[in-house]
């Protein structure tokens, strides 16, 4: 059990994991940033258990194994009484046995789906939520039957690209070749190569943040951009600035928020942010606003159970609902279940083209 400095502290202190280096240092400020709107907006409504919010920001960009080193020593100091935040699967799997049993973890990033651990709820998107009903939708409307899958060499884009091949068997599409790159690589001239060489019409994106921002720019130093569509689950407005505008032609993403978004709850997260932070705030993006999905999650999740006891959360948090920026939110066991909407660059912003029906 976490130490009696937990039981002691008048706050309700949240370990927020995001990357403040590495190819996804590009999200932190603006995960920071936003997760400082929650907590405040948590306070305003009592806060948890009579406790004030606040948040302690762990640098999620560090080796999965050093981030994992940082959680266990502030779990059993007593120092966090939850986990949450956006970072890649591999620091999730390093931090899930050094917290479970202990403290509540809501994971917020999109992953590869599957987390069964007791007391990890995950309010990202997920495969088939995210993947194949945007295959479909390029398939039927935009004629992309041929992929190339290039991705980072972890666990997310392997896996993913494993269920990419099912649903590629499912609806008719064909692989055409995939390529995997070492996390943080700067140079994406070999794999550009292959995906050149191949006869696909599309290009299948599971790079993180800086990663495919190079692999935007040299995709279209090479001109492929004119004549092949790209396809990422994983794109955002920091993304498209600094690839270039020029670099993003083409290129669609699925996710459950854009800063774009026209319903009452985003536009209304969008002018609270910049009222907090001003005009030249992080850009607000899809990774920054899973935190503060992850922190409305808990408050929902511990709000219901009445209790921080992680056997009354597990036992709560099938049939949590709350609607927000992403429309409403539903978890079924662990997994949280929401609409997801494909978009297309345009400039530095997303147009947003349709809402995407659930995969298989």
């Amino acid at each position: 059990m976490a130490g009696i400095a937990s039981r002691t502290r008048a706050d309700w202190r949240v370990a927020l994991v995001v990357p403040l280096q590495g190819p996804a240092g590009l999200f932190g400020p603006s995960c920071e940033a936003i997760a400082e709107l929650a907590a405040r907006e948590l306070n305003a409504e009592g806060g948890l258990l009579g406790r004030e919010v606040s948040v302690e920001v762990v640098d999620g960009g560090d080796a999965p194994e050093r981030v994992a080193a940082r959680m266990r020593d502030l779990v059993a100091e007593g120092r966090v009484d939850a986990v949450s935040g956006w970072h890649i699967s591999s620091v999730r799997n390093a931090i899930a046995p050094v917290v479970a049993g202990r403290v509540p973890y809501i994971y917020t990033s999109l992953y590869e789906g599957g987390e069964r651990r007791p007391g990890i709820f995950c309010c990202g998107e997920t495969p088939r939520l995210q993947l194949a009903p945007a295959l479909e939708w390029l398939r039927d409307n935009a004629g992309v039957r041929d992929w190339f899958v290039v991705g980072d060499d972890y666990v997310w884009p392997h896996t993913s690209a494993a269920a990419v091949r099912r649903y590629a068997h499912e609806l008719d599409l064909r692989i055409a070749g995939e390529a995997f790159v070492r996390l943080g690589t700067a140079d994406m001239s070999r794999v550009i190569g292959q995906v050149e060489r191949s006869s696909c019409d599309g290009v299948l994106m599971l790079l993180v943040g800086q990663d495919a921002v190079e692999f935007n720019r040299r995709f279209a130093a090479r001109g492929l951009h004119e004549r092949l569509v790209r396809f990422s689950p994983l794109m955002e407005e920091n993304m498209l600035l600094a690839s270039g505008c020029d670099a993003t032609r083409n290129l669609f993403v699925s996710a459950a928020y854009f800063r774009s978004m026209v319903n009452a709850d985003a536009m209304d997260l969008l002018g609270r942010y910049v009222g907090l932070h001003g005009p030249a705030a992080p850009a607000l993006n899809n990774a920054a606003e899973s935190c503060y999905e992850g922190l409305r999650t808990m408050a929902s999740l511990v709000r219901r159970a009445g209790t921080a006891g992680l056997p009354e959360l597990n036992a709560a948090i099938d049939g949590v609902a709350y609607d927000g920026p992403r429309g409403t939110v539903r978890f079924r066991g662990p997994q949280a279940d929401q609409h997801v909407h494909l978009a297309v660059a345009d400039g530095y912003d997303f147009d947003v083209i349709t809402r995407l029906r659930p995969g298989r």
